[in-house]
C-alpha cells in the first residue's frame, strides 16, 4: 500500500480554489453516462457532486494566509496483490478509505475544545479512480528510455531524409526503428511502454481532498507540520501541535490488513521501505533472515515493483555493506517517490 500526502500547489498556474484539482479528479467521468460515473464520497455520504466539493472546500479557509495550502491531497494506492485480496471491490475501497481517515485524525497531536481530534472534525471528500498511467519514475519507462532516445534520433533523421535535407536510406532507417522497438525490454500488448501509457490490469486507487481547516472552520489541521508531537504556548495557554506521518502510514497498512485479513510481506511494509532508504544494509540483512517462502515472495514482489535490487542477494554482512552502498544509492530517490515518505 503506497500512501502519500501532498500539499495543495499554489502560485504559477494554480488557483487558490480547489476547482482545478477537483476537475482533474473528474477526468475519468468524461464521456461516461451518469449511471457509470464515480461520485465523490465522505465519511457518511455517497454521490457527492464535484460542485459541492469545490463549494465546501473553498468556503472552509478562514484566516489562512495567501501562501498557505487550502487543502491536502491524500492518495491510497493498493498494490496488485492487495487489490486481488479485496477482489477490486468498489465498496471495500470505500470502507477502507473511511477507516483510514480515522487513522488520519488519530495521527494529529491536537485537541479541539479539550478533546482529541475526531473524524467529525475534518472535512474531506474522496473519489475512486480505475486507471493509472506509467510515470517517468516507473522501472519500465526508465529501462526503455535509452531505446526511446535512439528511436527519436532515428525518426528525426528519417524526416530529414524524406524532406531531402540530408542523404540517407529511408528503408534502412525504418528497419532500424522497428528493430529498436522490438529490443526495448518492456512492452504491453505489443507496444513499447512509454510515459503516459495506461497500465493494464486492476488499477483502482483513491484520491482524497481534505481541508486544511477543521469542519468548524476555526482550527488549522496540517498534516504537513514538521512536528510529530510537541507543545507551544499560544496566548498564554499551552497548545498541542504536530502530525505523526510515520504513525499514519503504518496505521493505514495495519487497517487494510485487519479489514481484509491480508498477510503483508516484509517488503510491503512502510517500515521496511523506510529502512531501505535510511539504512539499506539493515534492510537486506532483515530480508535475508526471512523464512524461505517469505524471502522468495519478497524477491518476487520487489522484482514486480521495480524496487532496486541486486542480481544476487549477498550472503554476508560485508557483501551487503559494499554492494548496497555502491550499487543501490542511485535507486534511493525512486524508492522515496514510490513509498511517498514525507510530505
Amino acid at each position: 500500500m503506497y500512501v502519500s500526502i501532498t500539499a495543495q500547489s499554489l502560485g504559477g498556474n494554480y488557483s487558490s480554489s480547489s476547482a482545478d484539482f477537483v476537475a482533474y479528479l473528474e477526468k475519468e467521468n468524461q464521456d461516461l453516462e451518469p449511471e457509470n460515473r464515480e461520485f465523490f464520497f465522505n465519511q457518511y455520504n455517497d454521490e457527492i457532486t464535484p460542485e459541492e466539493v469545490v463549494r465546501e472546500i473553498d468556503a472552509n479557509t478562514a484566516k489562512l494566509e495567501k501562501k498557505e495550502p487550502r487543502f491536502y491531497s491524500i492518495t491510497l494506492n493498493p498494490s496488485a496483490r492487495e487489490l486481488n485480496r479485496i477482489q477490486d471491490s468498489r465498496n471495500d475501497l470505500k470502507t477502507y478509505t473511511r477507516e483510514v481517515m480515522k487513522d488520519y485524525v488519530a495521527s494529529f497531536n491536537r485537541e479541539i475544545n479539550g478533546r482529541p481530534v475526531n473524524i467529525d472534525d475534518i472535512k474531506y471528500y474522496a473519489k475512486i479512480e480505475h486507471h493509472r498511467s506509467f510515470k517517468g519514475t516507473d522501472k519500465q519507462v526508465r529501462e526503455n528510455q535509452p531505446y526511446a532516445s535512439k528511436i527519436l534520433k532515428c525518426k528525426v533523421e528519417l524526416q530529414k531524409v524524406k524532406r531531402g535535407e540530408i542523404d540517407g536510406n529511408i528503408s534502412k532507417l525504418e528497419n532500424k526503428i522497428m528493430q529498436l522497438e522490438k529490443e526495448a525490454p518492456h512492452h504491453q500488448n505489443g507496444q513499447r511502454i512509454v510515459q503516459g501509457m495506461p497500465k493494464e490490469g486492476q488499477q483502482n486507487h483513491v484520491h482524497i481532498i481534505v481541508s486544511r481547516k477543521d469542519s468548524s472552520n476555526r482550527f488549522s489541521l496540517s498534516p504537513g507540520s514538521k512536528y510529530k508531537a510537541s507543545q507551544v504556548q499560544l496566548n498564554g495557554k499551552m497548545v498541542k501541535r504536530g502530525f505523526d506521518r510515520d504513525s499514519f502510514f503504518d496505521r493505514a497498512e495495519k487497517t487494510f490488513d485487519t479489514c481484509f485479513g491480508y498477510h503483508r510481506n516484509f517488503v510491503e511494509t512502510y517500515n521496511a521501505r523506510k529502512e531501505f532508504i535510511q539504512n539499506p544494509k539493515t534492510y537486506f540483512s532483515l530480508l535475508l533472515k526471512l523464512p524461505t517462502n517469505e524471502k522468495m515472495l519478497a524477491m518476487k514482489i520487489l522484482k514486480q515493483s521495480g524496487m532496486p535490487i541486486m542480481p544476487n542477494i549477498p550472503t554476508s554482512h560485508a557483501q551487503i555493506a559494499l554492494k548496497v552502498f555502491n550499487r543501490l544509492r542511485r535507486g534511493v530517490d525512486i524508492a522515496v517517490k514510490s513509498s511517498s515518505i514525507g510530505i
